[in-house]
């Protein structure tokens, strides 16, 4: 019986935290670059994972064949999995391009112990069996040139499809839209993406039996329905800046400013209606080479008991390697929320895959 309400309270707490907190996993950030830079990829972003930062950024691929991206990151030493893979590639010479996303985050082998005890009151461990909890996400880019033969203008927009499963105990489909815009000069970025801007809907279905509704009604909790989840859209625009060295240095800055529209959260800036987020990044490269990466995000103001309030932030490091057409970095950073502070090791590779050639 105690394992039983055990897994009842946690699932109930969860659609409670749902509702706060909608398709969180989507704002954890892609690809170790990015991550090691403060999670700033808004107005620099020009590979394949443009598809979740910026589909804009879509339009400036430097290569005409597919580029592949793959990242993989964990949560409490490997209790939670995040994972992603993504390929882009451009259409012809008309300056468009597409990439598809796609993102898992889960926890898996969560014992079900609902049945763990007989009728008469014995317990039996083969009826204890496995499940999942993992949200997966199908995004679907375009960007495009607006100025022919020029990329210092790009625009592109995304079609994303939510899966979240939770076991047998419930699941729900959602669809949303994303848009952005790159500009860009000799030395200066700038960008603006929109997320979830018509808001993204996720409809849920709940599996509860009579038997673990009685155990929730039997302990003073709510029962959860079939309900519809609504992501308010987030805003982020970004600056950067690239600085040439001496001996084949160069040095990139960028800023981006995270804006959420679900009210207030525990960010820099903060009223009742949006929360404001700046997240830093610098970037400095050996001949295109060699990249050492170094950020800052996730502002908070923090209190100790008898003290006065004082302000943390969540710092970031990496290194990346170019060889020819294979790309490799890390990062060490928190992919956690403003609520969780969770420390990782990020790896992920980008690869541009030859192209065919074809006879004259």
């Amino acid at each position: 019986m105690r394992c039983m309400l055990l897994t009842i309270l946690c699932l109930s707490a969860f659609f409670a935290e749902a509702q706060r907190f909608s398709n969180e996993f989507l704002s954890i950030g892609v690809g170790a670059r990015a991550h090691g830079m403060g999670k700033t990829g808004v107005a620099i972003v020009n590979d394949a994972t443009a598809g979740y930062w910026n589909p804009a950024g879509l339009a400036r691929l430097d290569h005409n064949g597919w580029q592949i991206a793959a990242m993989h990151a964990e949560w409490f030493a490997g209790v939670g999995k995040y994972d992603y893979l993504s390929g882009a590639r451009k259409l012809g010479d008309k300056g468009r391009a597409i990439g598809i996303s796609l993102i898992r985050f889960g926890i898996d082998g969560i014992p079900n112990t609902l049945n763990l005890f007989e009728e008469d009151g014995s317990i039996n461990y083969d009826n204890v069996v496995p499940f999942s909890a993992a949200d997966y996400a199908l995004i679907a880019g375009l960007g495009q040139k607006l100025v022919k033969n020029s990329d210092k203008w790009t625009a592109g927009a995304n079609f994303k499809i939510i899966y979240r499963n939770i076991g047998p105990f419930a699941s729900a489909f959602g669809f949303g839209l994303d848009a952005g815009i790159q500009y860009k000069s000799d030395k200066w970025q700038i960008g603006l993406s929109g997320k979830d801007i018509t808001g993204t809907f996720n409809a849920w279905n709940i599996n509860f039996t009579e038997e673990e509704k009685e155990v929730l009604e039997l302990t003073n909790n709510e029962i959860p329905i079939n309900s519809i989840e609504v992501t308010n859209p987030t805003f982020i625009l970004g600056f950067a800046r690239s600085f040439e060295l001496k001996n084949d240095f160069e040095l990139l800055a960028a800023l981006d400013f995270l804006t959420t529209t679900d009210g207030k959260r525990n960010t820099l800036i903060k009223t009742d209606g949006f929360s404001i987020a700046p997240n830093l990044g610098f970037e400095l490269n050996y001949k295109k080479f060699v990249f050492l990466r170094l950020g800052t995000s996730n502002f908070q103001q923090d209190t100790d008991i008898g003290s006065d309030p004082f302000w943390t932030f969540d710092p970031s490091l990496g290194i990346g390697l170019v060889f020819k057409d294979l790309e490799l970095d890390y990062a060490f950073t928190d992919i956690g929320d403003q609520r969780n502070s969770t420390f990782s090791h990020i790896i992920s590779l980008q690869y541009k895959l030859p192209q065919k050639k074809t006879g004259k």
